[in-house]
């Protein structure tokens, strides 16, 4: 299908971009590169692809073939002009931020991020000279007072992990093209077919392709898109001099699996997720529900804007605080006591003990969430099973 005039829809090049089955012995699916390294013809062609003078692969830990496949229809999707796939999501983002930072830069970062973002931010870069100012990037004026003549790089979730804060991009954007300072985008929990970041004015995305991009819960994997020029120091810098964190043709190949239906889970876990986020907040048990799309979240608007639909994540807040939602989260029997996202079970997870335990107590409090926080990722079960089964575990926990 070498026709890419036919590839205009979302879906259609979720499926097919760049990968034609005629280059490849007529395989429907790109096939699975399983080598280390690659042969050259001869010496000066090894040293012009040293040197970047000649296209060609290498090494894996730069490039791939199944891997480049990948590559391209991420950056396509999330309308950048290059990918980079990685091991993993933390892969992926410290290939950026190591890259980008040097001893004695600052980074400005939202106040409430994933727990590992959080701990590399708060516990490790200081080892390395790098300090960082964590701001309510919903104030865009909070943000332009923190940017400072050190800052090198803006950094944020949204909706933010775990309580689904939502920041705009474009405002942030604005603010940080006019200081000179890199944006980069964790778009983690809407994927580019809820949200694309770039369009929007951002300099970097990154993903855990671990979650939506692979669906299925039996892979790790990062990604980054941005220009090429700062792609290729990412690849070239971050991951082939620094962490290594390259991603297995394998893990490619199943996150290309996964994204040819990325469109059709992603409106099933948005349209369960809304209804299920409406019927939990009459619940008598439940204090709060945290979910874009409800008229009683602050940024409903704002995220009707950036975000094609609400997606698939919910927090909660039950009124008997932390231990009522130790009696939810063990009196759930459909939805899976587990950690991740994404994924087409239903899965539920109390972030203070969990995910985001690199927090300290008080720092949860400082960065915007509670202990009796619980957050879902809602599957793509049927609405009715979901619904009945976190109902059910709300009345015992609020017994």
């Amino acid at each position: 299908m070498s026709d890419t005039s036919l590839f205009r829809g979302f879906a259609t090049r979720a499926i097919h971009h760049g990968y034609d089955p005629f280059e490849h012995q007529g395989a429907l699916n790109p096939p699975v590169f399983l080598t280390s390294t690659y042969a050259f013809d001869s010496v000066a062609t090894g040293a012009a692809r040293f040197a970047g003078t000649a296209e060609g692969y290498i090494y894996s830990r730069v490039g791939n073939p199944t891997v480049t496949v990948l590559e391209k229809r991420l950056a396509d999707l999330e309308e950048g002009e290059a990918g980079l796939a990685t091991s993993s999501g933390m892969g992926a983002l410290t290939a950026v931020l190591w890259t980008l930072l040097s001893a004695g830069d600052e980074v400005v970062a939202d106040r409430t991020l994933y727990g590992c973002t959080f701990g590399l931010l708060e516990h490790h870069m200081p080892k390395f000279g790098v300090t960082t100012r964590f701001v309510d990037l919903t104030d865009v004026a909070a943000l332009d007072a923190a940017i400072g003549p050190k800052t090198r790089v803006v950094i944020t979730e949204t909706p933010s992990n775990p309580n689904m804060r939502v920041i705009d991009i474009a405002a942030v954007a604005a603010v940080c093209r006019a200081a000179g300072v890199t944006f980069v985008v964790d778009n983690t929990y809407c994927t580019p077919y809820l949200q694309r970041p770039l369009t929007l004015g951002a300099d970097v995305v990154v993903h855990s392709a671990t979650k939506y991009l692979g669906g299925h819960g039996d892979l790790l994997a990062g990604a980054v898109v941005a220009s090429k020029e700062l792609v290729d120091r990412f690849r070239f810098v971050g991951i082939k001099e620094l962490n290594g964190a390259c991603i297995s043709a394998l893990d490619a190949f199943l996150v290309l699996r996964g994204l040819k239906t990325l469109t059709l889970r992603m409106d099933r876990h948005s349209d369960t997720a809304g209804r299920l986020a409406r019927e939990l907040e009459a619940h008598p048990a439940v204090a709060r529900v945290y979910y874009p799309g409800l008229d009683s979240h602050p940024q409903k608007a704002l995220a009707a804007r950036q975000m094609r639909a609400m997606g698939g994540m919910i927090a909660l807040e039950l009124k008997g605080g932390l231990e009522a939602g130790r009696r939810f989260m063990d009196a759930v029997a459909l939805a899976t006591r587990a950690v991740s996202l994404g994924d087409a079970e239903t899965l539920v997870q109390h972030p203070a003990s969990m995910t985001h335990s690199t927090y300290a107590p008080e720092e949860r409090a400082k960065h915007g969430f509670t202990d009796g926080l619980v957050r879902l990722s809602v599957g793509l079960e049927d609405h009715a099973d979901i619904r009945d089964d976190l109902v059910r575990a709300l009345d015992r926990a609020g017994r």
